[in-house]
């Protein structure tokens, strides 16, 4: 049985907005989805299938990042990764604020990872638990060819050069071809926005959000981390990093899976993810 989404805008002051996409009741434990950073992303693109499979037992809230999607956006845009980061989770802040949730664990993918560490430093007595996913991090990890990619994208900004790029996201690319191409699609409006590339534009510059070993030993959460083995956007050395130095992380490495484990392995995810919930509430 699978959980209706109710989609809404949230106001976050300054007359802005995030697009917000909840399932199940609110006063559930709540768990807060942190999409990636690909090119017209959006969290229901990213989290559509979980969110549905997890409403019955949590109140699953998954927003649009600020400068994302269907969310507002800053204006100016701020310059570089941990810049662009900063301005993003106050805005996560205020919408924490704005639903009344006093704990949250944070499930993060990719770039959501990362925010979630931070949000973990900024506010520790909101987060109750951390799930990295495909998550970035780690000091001085060289870009793969592959996030590279990702990066330049809007050096050519087609549905074939979408497709091409999203393709990579996977393992199994026979089997998950034809989903590939239909969120590709879905993305191309989105891409379409002025606003989207300027924000991507000024993202991705030499200066990244990282967590040093010291920086991760401080962040004394139940934590998860799950990582594909044959991710090709953030390598399997990083998930390994991270599990490292959290004092309390599990880790869970799955086979014949790239960076998309959520929608490569959705069942497979759901059943990690609510046996490390089971855990932590015991």
């Amino acid at each position: 049985m699978t959980a209706a989404i109710r989609v809404e805008d949230v106001a976050i002051g300054n007359g802005r907005h995030l697009r917000v996409n909840q399932t199940g009741t609110p006063g559930a434990p709540a768990l807060l989805f942190l999409h990636g950073s690909g090119p017209g992303v959006t969290a229901a693109s990213n989290w559509r299938e979980v969110i549905e499979g997890l409403g019955d037992d949590y109140h699953c809230v998954a927003p649009d990042i600020l400068g994302f999607g269907d969310s507002s956006y800053p204006d100016p845009q701020p310059q570089g990764f941990a810049a662009q980061a900063e301005v993003r989770i106050d805005a996560l802040f205020q919408l924490v604020d704005a639903l009344g949730l006093e704990k949250v664990v944070l499930v993060g993918n990719s770039m959501g990872g990362m925010y979630s560490l931070r949000m973990a430093q900024l506010r520790p007595g909101l987060v109750d638990g951390i799930v990295l996913m495909g998550s970035g991090g780690m000091p001085g990890l060289a870009p793969t060819p592959e996030l590279i990619k990702l990066i330049t994208y809007f050096d050519d900004p087609t549905v074939e050069a979408m497709a091409e790029l999203l393709i990579q996201f996977v393992h199994d690319k026979g089997a998950f071809g034809d989903t590939v191409e239909k969120v590709a699609a879905e993305r191309m409006p989105i891409v379409e926005r002025p606003w989207i590339e300027a924000g991507h534009r000024a993202m991705f510059g030499p200066e990244m959000l990282s967590f040093t070993p010291d920086d991760l030993a401080k962040i004394d959460k139940p934590a998860l981390v799950v990582h594909g083995r044959q991710d090709v956007i953030v390598p399997l050395e990083c998930g390994y990093y991270l599990a490292e130095h959290l004092p309390q992380a599990d880790l869970y490495v799955l086979n014949e899976c790239g960076h998309w484990t959520q929608i490569e392995q959705a069942a497979r995810f759901q059943a990690i993810l609510r046996t490390f919930l089971g855990g932590r509430e015991r």
